[in-house]
């Protein structure tokens, strides 16, 4: 089965997930981004970002290279903003979303403080399915690492590895 992580990282938390999880599973990686970028620090950066994400913004995004059809599993990886997916992953989504359909999708997300369960829920609609085939929650795993994150970095390649 061959699989790929697509993610958007501002700060290198989600980076780090989808290093580790590529590593052990042998997903290929595609890291999408804005042509513009986000302030990614001080107040900017979360007035710039959570209005984003809860007006669903969908940025123009650096161009990329992407063939749906070459995976049986899409793996989504994605910062958690204002309780949702960062507008980046919303763009790449609406820009693939016929060649997703019938695809495995599994789900990663990072945050500080809180909401990765509406984010999840908010994903889960955009692509219209009703559950994915993993999902992952982490507390920044970069910046605050913790054995209950590698811990939990671990359970959900082993799921990814056991799917067909």
């Amino acid at each position: 089965m061959k699989k790929i992580i697509v993610y958007y990282s501002m700060c290198g938390n989600t980076e780090y997930a989808a290093e580790k999880i590529a590593e052990a599973t042998g997903a290929d990686v595609l890291r999408i981004a804005p042509d513009k970028a986000y302030p990614d620090k001080g107040a900017k950066k979360f007035l710039w970002g959570g209005k984003s994400a809860v007006f669903g913004n969908r940025p123009k995004l650096l161009p990329y290279d992407f063939k749906a059809e070459e995976y049986d599993l899409i793996i989504f990886g994605t910062p958690v903003w204002a309780s949702n997916i960062t507008p980046p992953l919303r763009t790449f989504i609406f820009d693939n979303k016929d060649a997703l359909r019938g695809k495995k999708i599994a789900l990663f997300t990072c945050f500080s403080g809180g909401g990765a369960d509406k984010a999840s829920e908010k994903l889960k609609k955009l692509l219209e399915i009703q559950s994915c085939e993993a999902e992952l929650v982490l507390v920044d795993p970069k910046d605050k690492p913790s054995e209950e994150n590698e811990e939990k970095l671990k359970n959900f390649c082993e799921s990814i590895n056991g799917i067909n």
